[in-house]
């Protein structure tokens, strides 16, 4: 049987604290190669650290291997006052080759049959469905018919009167995804995050025109609360039942881009769930993925003025 580790707080602490919400990211973790040395990285972890620093209580759900690589994950988790519920598998701890062209845009080299591909359920995690108010999963955790399936349990596990928001952020990795996968996802979630090239191949899988019309035609198509798309330095959109928000992208000198698009997906869902409209979680999310890609690396600390306008 494959353990779980929750770092920070023990899991005890948590029980005690059961009326108290989290957000949760689940998926991937591993270790990103980048050209300046190795980092933390995965869509899940990404998004959990910089919901916690805007003041919720995060939780990173996946899988490490017993080994050095998975005890360095656990160690950093530490550091970085990441909460994890982390399953200890017998396979490698996942890691990337990550190469960043001259416009600081990331390539991957993503590791097969990972740790991350076996995410266990449990009764840990269905504890922590009874307490989330909002999850984020994407696509490339889901290459594996295991962690899939833990995947989709754990947001049918979430309890109706929770009203949490189900975040599907696309994230389309290499081939690690077909139009099954994403229509189940769909299905799944309340909140579409997906960028213009993550539009363009969906549009062609479901025969849709694309930009705007394939938006609304989502949205209408799986009942979407909201569909946010980012298109690099030409801005980003929010399709909702209230219209459309635009935010320009701030002109940064760009570091590299590793993890905007997630910091972008936490400020977002942070500044909702703090009760700011959708225009200002929209500007709020602008400003923290310009902010997170003048820095290298996909976890800075965000500035205080950043914290304050979405914090808790």
């Amino acid at each position: 049987m494959p353990s779980a580790t929750v770092f920070r707080r023990a899991f005890t602490d948590i029980y005690s604290r059961m009326k108290e919400k989290v957000v949760v990211g689940i998926g991937e973790v591993l270790w990103d190669e980048l050209p300046d040395g190795k980092k933390l990285g995965g869509a899940p972890a990404n998004f959990a650290y910089h919901v916690s620093q805007f003041g919720f209580d995060s939780m990173v759900v996946s899988a490490v291997g017993d080994d050095r690589s998975g005890a360095e994950i656990v160690e950093l988790f530490g550091d970085k006052g990441l909460e994890g519920l982390l399953a200890t598998v017998d396979y490698p701890t996942g890691s990337v080759a990550v190469k960043v062209d001259a416009a600081g845009v990331p390539e991957y080299d993503i590791k097969e049959n990972v740790a991350w591909d076996h995410i266990p359920f449990s009764e840990s995690l269905e504890a922590l469905a009874a307490r989330t108010c909002a999850v984020c999963f994407g696509t490339l955790a889901q290459r594996s018919e295991e962690s899939r399936r833990t995947i989709m349990r754990f947001v049918d596990s979430i309890p109706a009167s929770n009203n949490a928001l189900v975040v599907f952020d696309v994230n389309l990795r290499q081939h690690y995804y077909s139009k099954k996968l994403i229509e189940e996802s769909l299905r799944k979630c309340d909140v579409l995050k997906i960028n213009d090239e993550e539009l363009a191949v969906v549009s062609d899988i479901f025969g849709l025109p694309g930009g705007e019309l394939s938006c609304t035609a989502l949205k209408s198509e799986f009942g979407l609360k909201m569909l946010v798309l980012t298109c690099g330095t030409a801005g980003s959109y929010v399709y909702s039942d209230g219209g459309v928000s635009f935010q320009p992208t701030p002109v940064v000198e760009v570091a590299d881009t590793v993890g905007a698009g997630d910091s972008f997906t936490a400020a977002f869902i942070s500044a909702v769930l703090s009760g700011l409209s959708v225009g200002e979680a929209h500007e709020v999310a602008a400003a923290t993925s310009a902010f997170v890609c003048t820095k290298y690396g996909a976890m800075p600390e965000l500035p205080p003025h950043l914290k304050k306008r979405a914090g808790k």
